[in-house]
């Protein structure tokens, strides 16, 4: 069993920065592929990032490469989301979420087996 808490989440004016954490319990942390997710209002639960067990492939997806990058500390159980250059659209609920096939990158929502209760992120026009 894994437990997942995200904190780092608030209100922003566009460009500016926020970081986002997500803490996991468990002693097999190092053990799962880890990812953000985010959803905003209407919309469908998206992949934003995400970090293999082996921290050795990371994935962004194209409206935030270059602005966002994903991170993990094995040592603390710990995932980031450092997100940078903040616009109006990145506005949504962000979650993190664990899976744990060390099969590579996955990217559909029901491949998770574990996910955090969110962090809103607002950035103000």
């Amino acid at each position: 069993q894994v437990q997942l808490v995200e904190s780092g989440g608030g209100l922003v004016q566009a460009g500016g920065s926020l970081r986002l954490s997500c803490a996991a319990s468990g002693r097999t942390f190092s053990s799962y592929g880890m990812s953000w997710f985010r959803q905003a209002p209407g919309k469908d639960r998206e992949l934003v990032a995400a970090i293999s067990w082996s921290g050795g492939t990371i994935y962004y997806t194209d409206s935030v490469k270059g602005r966002f990058t994903i991170s993990r500390a094995n040592a603390k159980n710990t995932v980031y989301l450092q997100m940078n250059s903040l616009k109006p659209e990145d506005t949504a609920v962000y979650y993190c979420a664990a899976e744990g096939s060390r099969r590579g990158i996955r990217f559909r929502v029901e491949e998770y087996e574990y996910w955090g209760q969110g962090t809103q992120v607002t950035v103000s026009s």
